[in-house]
């Protein structure tokens, strides 16, 4: 009879087992811990269709942990979106006003360069602020008093770079990133007399011909690509360029037009909040 009561009175005693649970394994190391280098976990709540945040077969879905330190899945958001694809983007005719660069002797004459064809569609609208992705290949045409091959033989540079103007191709050059930041460091455009920042994407190549009767004068590329944090916004893409020799002096008046073939511009915005 001792032995009975005895056997009732620690049932009724309360107690905690505090324990480490194992599956698949004899010897958990963590609170739960499932063995086996091939096993997975299945939770049903989080699967497809009985979660509407699951995207369905072909998907792989991310889970997160809440502030309750429970297992749940992200919802669907849009982090990247293709802001603007422009093909043939600058007017392909030669204007010297408009997209005419002369060659210089000096290593930082970058001059505005290349007009829009479909101005009314040259822009795009940033509803947030996102780090854009910048990438694109413009045109150029190289020659001599007018029509003529280069045929001196020496190496030039040609660099080209892209800026951002607000609202339209005509309005205020944008020079600051989202955080105040100068927008291009050393790479500078000259706009007259004044001086302006904004450059993004630099990038550039050497072109050299000594037989006036032969040789390559338009239809090259240059492609370039940057990345810039800005605010919301209305942003028209721009172009700058420079045409450079180590020495100018005797060698004729030579130039160079922006956009005189296909050109491609494309902004991707990284959303981030």
């Amino acid at each position: 009879m001792r032995n009975y009561t005895f056997s009732i009175a620690l049932i009724c005693i309360p107690f905690i087992i505090f324990a480490q649970v194992g599956i698949k394994t004899s010897n958990p190391q963590q609170g739960l811990h499932v063995g086996g280098a091939a096993s997975t976990v299945k939770i049903d709540g989080l699967s497809y269709p009985n979660n509407v945040n699951n995207l369905g077969p072909g998907n792989v879905s991310r889970v997160f942990i809440n502030a309750n330190g429970d297992l749940v899945l992200g919802t669907e958001k849009s982090d990247i979106e293709l802001l603007f694809d422009a093909e043939n983007y600058l007017n392909d005719t030669k204007d010297n006003s408009g997209n005419m660069i002369t060659q210089h002797g000096y290593g930082s004459g970058y001059d505005f360069a290349g007009i829009p064809r479909d101005i009314p569609n040259s822009t795009f609208t940033l509803t947030r602020p996102a780090i854009l992705e910048i990438n694109y290949a413009v045109s150029y045409l190289i020659e001599k008093n007018g029509s003529n091959r280069m045929s001196d033989g020496y190496a030039r540079i040609v660099q080209t770079l892209l800026y951002f103007r607000q609202n339209s191709y005509t309005g205020p050059v944008v020079t600051t990133d989202l955080d105040g930041n100068p927008i291009g460091g050393s790479f500078q455009i000259d706009a007259g007399t004044s001086t302006l920042g904004g450059g993004l994407g630099i990038s550039g190549q050497y072109y050299v011909n000594n037989d006036a009767t032969r040789g390559e004068m338009e239809n090259y590329h240059i492609t370039g690509t940057d990345y810039i944090k800005l605010p919301a916004g209305t942003y028209c893409p721009m172009f700058s360029a420079q045409l450079a020799i180590s020495d100018a002096g005797g060698t004729g008046a030579h130039k160079m037009y922006l956009g005189t073939g296909n050109d491609e511009v494309q902004i991707i915005a990284h959303y981030y909040n």
